[in-house]
């Protein structure tokens, strides 16, 4: 009589350790083989089996290094255990033990996916077969492994463990042809967190990962295992909900601002706390593709930012708000298109001395080349610019234009420095001091011919880099200009921690200067304040001959504006 299958044996010979399913409806013929291994150096644990049912169990409850079978078996046959091996999606090797078989079955068992065969009659083969196969599906296996990391790396963010924007822009295109074909409602948010940088810029980007990871567990627990969350780049994430309501989404994003609100981040003694804002748009069988899906989510993010910050704002195509948003979008191409193809210009406006009328600097202005050939004022996009991190690299483009031609305009007026603007954002990049060390010492000028002109509001927003900042590129020789001051709300303050060399004072109050007492007071309170301190001041925007009189009789020491000079295009701008 046949014996049943059997369950798992024990060797006990020492070896190296192999577990082979073994299948054979012949016990004796199952001893030998496992004989021939030990034998072979190997400790051996074993299952036989003789079934289609009973090798289909024995596959989904252990784990196996080697399936061993005979061809000739009355009801299961090495093909149809071939077929049940393939069936489970495992890979291992597949070797044919066999009292006879004939060598074109043996070719059509290869070619079926068998990795070889060998005769009962000569067992000898069959140790160095199985360990070739052995080595060989190690190879596999480590192949495989390395193109599943590949794959994994390409659609996850290494930081969080969170899919990439690749993946999750996929996603949403798939859930957007579910929406048209089922009429199915989903849901899209665009999440940007709120003081991320304040940790980064005093605490470092370790803690800022750290902040990252930590808060990511947090979003995660607030959404629902069929729901996508996203890592964009940066602080900003995405959230895919699928068959979702608008209302439920906002009760989602409504819980998530709850979830972020309570979260604190704790590092090296300090505690932190961030927002979210978070924009939201609909999926529906009307909506665009996936580029006007992400950019409106996008828009609405950022408009909840400028509503007030840690907000839910849902994208709706009549909106004001997004309406704007979306022009100043349309400047940001506007803005990339001219960096690339050089639609910038430059222009200059002397600053002069009040006393004997000598140009001191020569403050550079740009201007961009519209469509039909007009010239914009940056009041037009610079907002857009600094929103939608561009300023930095329009800062770039001027400091290394500039830099290169001012041996030219020097030739003018050879005593007369070129004051340039630079922005928040290129005081806040941490590779921005260096690439403007890098241009000035690479063009050899001096650096005293460089003034460097900071608005009091972005000198404000990080103080201590913004001292840093000026006390760098002053110890290589340049100079430094505090514009619009008297705009912020604590100027006399903040003035004390800046170690500028002019102060330029806001022209809203020199234009009034004249007929608003109030403006008189404060241009003869700065300017005072300012010499005080050491400091020589600058008044911008002067138009008018009786303001240039009345800033003599103050004392300013320069002027700028239109009764001067006006702005005109630098040779070679």
């Amino acid at each position: 009589m046949t014996a049943p299958d059997r369950g798992p044996i024990e060797q006990d010979a020492p070896g190296k350790p192999l577990r082979v399913l073994i299948v054979e409806d012949a016990e004796d013929d199952a001893l030998l083989v496992l004989r021939v291994l030990s034998r072979g150096g190997y400790a051996t644990r074993h299952r036989r089996v003789y079934t289609a049912d009973a090798m289909r169990r024995a596959l989904a409850v252990e784990r196996w290094d080697i399936v061993v079978a005979d061809h000739n078996m009355p009801q299961f046959s090495s093909v149809a255990a071939l077929e049940v091996l393939q069936e489970s999606g495992q890979d291992m090797p597949f070797i044919i033990v066999s009292g006879s078989i004939g060598e074109d079955i043996a070719v059509e068992a290869m070619k079926a996916g068998a990795h070889d065969y060998v005769l009962k009659d000569n067992l000898a083969r069959l140790v160095p077969a199985v360990e070739r196969e052995l080595r060989e599906a190690h190879v596999r296996h480590e192949r495989h492994q390395a193109e599943e990391l590949l794959r994994y790396q390409a659609s996850h963010d290494a930081l969080t463990g969170l899919i990439n924007r690749h993946e999750f822009e996929g996603r949403v295109a798939a859930a957007l042809r579910v929406a048209r074909e089922q009429r199915r409602r989903h849901a899209l948010c665009y999440l940007d967190l709120d003081q991320f940088k304040i940790v980064n810029d005093t605490c470092g980007h370790g803690a800022g990962d750290e902040l990252l990871k930590q808060l990511v567990l947090q979003l995660c627990a607030g959404v629902r295992e069929s729901d996508t969350l996203a890592r964009l780049g940066g602080d900003e994430f995405g959230l895919l909900l699928e068959n979702c309501s608008l209302e439920r989404a906002e009760r989602v994003a409504s819980s998530l601002l709850e979830r972020v609100r309570r979260f604190r981040f704790a590092w090296l003694g300090k505690t932190f706390e961030v927002g979210v804002s978070i924009g939201l748009v609909p999926i529906d069988a009307s909506s665009g593709d996936v580029s006007a899906l992400m950019s409106a989510a996008d828009l609405a993010c950022y408009t909840a930012k400028d509503l007030g910050r840690h907000r839910v704002h849902v994208y709706r195509s009549d909106d004001t708000e997004v309406r704007r948003r979306h022009g100043e979008m349309d400047w940001v191409s506007r803005l990339k298109e001219a960096l690339r193809e050089d639609k910038f210009r430059l222009f200059g406006q002397p600053i002069v001395s009040l006393a004997d009328g000598v140009p001191l600097d020569r403050e550079v202005l740009l201007r961009l080349v519209g469509d039909h050939d007009e010239l914009v004022l940056p009041d037009a996009f610079v907002p857009a610019a600094e929103r939608y991190g561009v300023m930095a690299a329009i800062d770039r483009w001027v400091v290394e234009r500039v830099v290169a031609r001012c041996g030219r305009w020097q030739e003018e007026v050879p005593e007369c420095g070129c004051s340039i603007n630079l922005s928040g954002a290129s005081m806040s990049d941490d590779g921005f001091l260096r690439f403007l060390r890098a241009v000035i010492e690479g063009h050899h000028h001096p650096p005293q011919t460089f003034c460097f002109e900071i608005t009091e509001t972005a000198a404000i927003v990080n103080l201590s880099r913004a001292a840093h900042f000026i006390r760098e590129l002053k110890a290589l020789g340049c100079r430094f200009a505090l514009d619009d001051f008297g705009s912020g709300l604590s100027s006399f303050t903040y003035l004390k921690h800046l170690p500028v060399d002019y102060l330029k004072i806001d022209g809203t109050f020199v234009r009034g200067l004249t007929s608003d007492p109030v403006d008189d007071a404060m241009v003869e309170a700065i300017n005072k304040i300012g010499h005080v301190m050491g400091l020589r001041t600058i008044a911008e925007y002067v138009e008018r001959k009786p303001v240039l009189d009345k800033l003599r009789r103050i004392g300013v020491d320069f002027v700028q504006g239109n009764a001067i000079a006006p702005p005109r295009l630098l040779p070679g701008g």
